[in-house]
């Protein structure tokens, strides 16, 4: 059995710039030329090579979670869900690879092609972005 509290302290000392976009990586729905495999206890991260592109991607998933905070359904306070997490990056990501016309879902790339396109992620066209979002649904397993 492993000791949660000990393992996250690891974790930060292992892993301090955990990749923000690690889930919709790990479910192979995008990539990222960044993201580098991190194991400990077993488990499997990704972590970001770039401190700035790290804060870029955190403020991206910061813009997504409040353009989409209605759309989801979110409260303040309470922790997001898997699945709620998972609509939010897999189906962001999505968005704005449709949005840019962008040919893969490179995390790192999008982000470059939106600031060059638009200037700065808060001017993304979000309500084409936001209704991927809502619309993204976690693929159902094989029975």
């Amino acid at each position: 059995m492993v000791n949660e509290a000990a393992y996250r302290r690891t974790r930060l000392q292992v892993n301090p710039l955990p990749c923000v976009f690690q889930s919709a990586l790990l479910a192979q729905h995008a990539q990222c030329k960044l993201a580098q495999k991190k194991s400990l206890a077993e488990r499997e991260g990704l972590s970001c090579s770039q401190p700035t592109a790290h804060l870029n991607c955190e403020l991206l998933e910061q813009l997504l979670l409040e353009r989409a905070t209605f759309a989801l359904q979110l409260h303040p306070k309470a922790p997001m869900t898997h699945a709620k997490v998972m609509k939010l990056q897999c189906g962001g990501l999505l968005g704005m690879r449709e949005v840019m016309d962008a040919p893969q879902a490179d995390v790192h790339a999008l982000l470059v092609l939106a600031q060059e396109r638009y200037g700065s992620l808060r001017e993304l066209p979000w309500s084409p972005i936001v209704q991927r979002i809502a619309h993204w649904q976690v693929r159902r397993r094989a029975p």
